[in-house]
């Protein structure tokens, strides 16, 4: 059974950068993709950044150059470097992993095909 753990973010000024954490256990890296999503307060969820062993990492446009994901040498610690931050993005971040592969240059999986989540790390950018 996957597992992902949070860690990371709080509070911070516009501009400043934060870094969140998503221990992962029980699944195979080169198996699934793991992703983060962002949900703010009244709009829907929405995908900022993801990464598969087959695939092209792939980000938002709107957080493009500012956040990194990657994964530690273990394959088991999935993060967000955020940097440049700005107050749309405050959110709720949530790391995610699903097996879900189109092959032949298919779609990337929709946030629906997502089947383990993490529990969420509420992420405030003050102005």
């Amino acid at each position: 059974q996957v597992q992902l753990v949070q860690s990371g973010g709080c509070s911070v000024q516009a501009g400043g950068s934060l870094s969140l954490s998503c221990a992962a256990s029980g699944y195979t890296y080169s198996n699934y993709y793991m992703a983060w999503f962002r949900q703010a307060p009244g709009k829907e969820r929405e995908e900022v950044a993801r990464l598969h062993s087959k695939g092209p990492t792939a980000y938002a446009d709107s957080v493009k150059d500012r956040f990194t994901v990657s994964l530690d040498n273990a394959k088991t610690t999935l993060y967000l470097q955020m940097n440049s931050l700005k107050p749309e993005d405050t959110a709720i971040y949530y790391c995610a992993a699903t097996r879900v592969w189109y092959a032949g240059g298919g779609p990337a999986p929709s946030p629906n095909e997502y089947g383990y989540w993490g529990q969420g790390t509420k992420v405030t950018v003050s102005s």
